[in-house]
């Protein structure tokens, strides 16, 4: 059995949890898309430093390196809302070295270990993200409960996100009831 575990990230730690992130964001796309690819939010990156550092910087964010054997291997962002119960799942990423081993489905029961107290937790990942659908829905029990498009999307675009995502992206909402 493998030692996986969830270590808070350590801020001289900030700039490869960035770049590993991209890279997985990255290397997924590669797999789906091939080398050449125009999903890109800056430049050459699939999920940009500002979605990322945003997504960390957030109120009652919880930043997370995944370690397997206490070598890095992935990391987590999460969002914990204590008076609601509920959760949020912003970021998780194994690097594309680490691919296949578990080690995402066995953070994620370490998120759900650490906060036993969150009943409902909520993720939203790219439509043609196949490995992240299969991963929520087939390996950590999460639902499809929306499907976001130029016809129907979820809540209005904060002001901070323009220019971050669009009306026109397509995203699946999951979300998992604990108890159910």
């Amino acid at each position: 059995m493998q030692n996986i575990s969830l270590v808070p990230l350590e801020a001289d730690d900030r700039e490869r949890f960035i770049s590993d992130n991209q890279w997985a964001f990255k290397y997924g796309a590669q797999i789906e898309f091939g080398l050449i690819d125009n999903r890109t939010e800056e430049g050459e990156e699939v999920i940009s430093r500002r979605t990322i550092e945003d997504s960390m910087d957030e109120k009652n964010a919880e930043t997370y390196r995944i370690l397997l054997d206490g070598e890095k291997v992935g990391g987590v962002i999460i969002k914990v809302d204590k008076e609601t119960l509920s959760g949020e799942l912003e970021i998780l990423f194994v690097t594309p070295e680490a691919h296949g081993k578990g080690i995402g489905q066995a953070a994620w029961k370490a998120v759900e270990s650490l906060h036993p107290e969150i009943r409902v937790w909520e993720a939203i990942t790219p439509y043609f993200e196949k490995r992240n659908i299969h991963f929520y829905v087939n390996k950590c029990g999460f639902h499809i409960v929306e499907f976001w498009n130029s016809h129907f999307h979820g809540p209005e675009i904060p002001k901070e996100e323009e220019g971050h995502w669009s009306m026109d992206d397509e995203m699946f909402l999951f979300r998992k009831v604990i108890g159910e």
